[in-house]
């Protein structure tokens, strides 16, 4: 990975903000910044340097896996702070921190690996602390060659995992097999994990759009829906495909059949300059003109990369404008309670001339 180029664009955004440094806390944003992929690590990013802070526990790792920044390896809160201060020398300057990772909770024994608001006050005393929103998430929006490199491989592996899977279907089956055989299939194929906690939904289950296994069997007649994704050297990949345990009815091709036209019809305008709320628009115009508007509760995709979901949003909500260089899902769906639901989403890569489309799952309705 070249982190070069993402921490000079951070840069960019701090020399805008009139900050001397950004303390970066979010575990993600830190990896993306410096390759540091262990639970306790922070960057102090500076106008000319950057400087990596961990604990005795990840010595070892952060001299193999820090690039790009000074590491640090402190025993205790006051050598953190001694640490950080010797970094930014007496003069009092502005330090950005990331406020939705900061912990209003005066205990820094909070639990949830978040420093304080408090600690930071006595860590950076003589400066002032500005919070910041989003600076790192921002630049993660536009992926670089190797994220998308990565991200094609992880996507490759999840078509692999639904053929495999599809193989696997047996009447009498329940949510809970099928999603550990799914499971093990993708690490034993070289994943590093799953990219969420897997989603297999038989019959009036695939109604619930985050349905998580259970001892549900699967039947005949009936809906079974796969929300699948994992994880290569970090970057994500996200499926959902929904096939139909023979015979279907009219009903069952009626639903499929049209959340697969409002797929293909808003993932063929994914471009550049392109808004969230108007590709959205195209899909829930189409599913709300055959009646089933309030049927699709959620928005229509989101942004992966090292988090499964990232920005930027495709929703009627949405404040982005699809780039370059974006990845994003697509993904409608239908959900009738009790009977049963329908979603189909393609992991998507904004190019200069339009989509290209990573999942090759097929999509064409499979009765089984």
């Amino acid at each position: 990975m070249n982190y070069g180029p993402r921490i000079e664009t951070v840069r960019d955004k701090m020399k805008k903000e009139d900050v001397t440094s950004l303390f970066v806390t979010n575990t993600t944003n830190v990896r993306y910044l410096c390759g540091f992929t262990g639970s306790n690590g922070s960057l102090l990013l500076g106008a000319d340097g950057a400087h990596f802070f961990s604990d005795g526990r990840y010595k070892t790792q952060a001299g193999e896996q820090v690039e790009g920044a000074d590491v640090s390896i402190y025993g205790t809160p006051n050598e953190f702070g001694e640490g950080v201060r010797k970094q930014l020398g007496t003069e009092p300057s502005k330090v950005a921190f990331e406020a939705s990772h900061v912990s209003v909770l005066k205990s820094p024994q909070s639990g949830d690996g978040r420093p304080s608001l408090e600690e930071l006050e006595t860590h950076f005393e003589g400066h002032e602390l500005v919070p910041s929103k989003g600076w790192v998430e921002d630049v993660r929006k536009v992926k670089d060659a190797d994220e998308l490199r990565l991200i094609k491989s992880a996507a490759e592996l999840a078509d692999a995992g639904f053929a495999h899977i599809v193989e696997q279907i047996e009447v009498g089956k329940t949510e809970h097999e099928l999603a550990l055989d799914l499971e093990f299939f993708m690490r034993k194929s070289g994943a590093d994990g799953v990219s969420f906690e897997l989603i297999v939904a038989a019959g009036e289950r695939s109604a619930l759009p985050h349905a998580r296994p259970t001892d549900k069997v699967v039947e005949k007649g009936r809906y079974l829906l796969f929300d699948l994704g994992c994880k290569l050297d970090g970057y994500c990949s996200d499926l959902t495909r929904t096939v139909i345990i023979g015979p279907a009815d009219d009903r069952h091709r009626e639903i499929y059949d049209l959340v697969l036209k409002a797929e293909e019809a808003s993932l063929a305008e994914i471009r550049s300059g392109v808004t969230g709320v108007d590709i959205d628009k195209i899909a829930r115009d189409i599913i709300s003109e055959a009646g089933y508007g309030e049927d699709f509760s959620h928005g229509l995709g989101h942004g992966v990369g090292l988090d499964v979901h990232e920005e930027p949003r495709l929703s009627r909500i949405s404040t982005d404008t699809l780039q370059v260089g974006n990845v994003v899902t697509v993904e409608p769906g239908i959900y009738l309670a009790g009977w049963g639901g329908v979603r189909i989403e393609d992991l998507v890569f904004v190019g200069a001339e339009g989509p290209e489309v990573a999942s090759a799952a097929p999509k064409e309705l499979m009765i089984l």
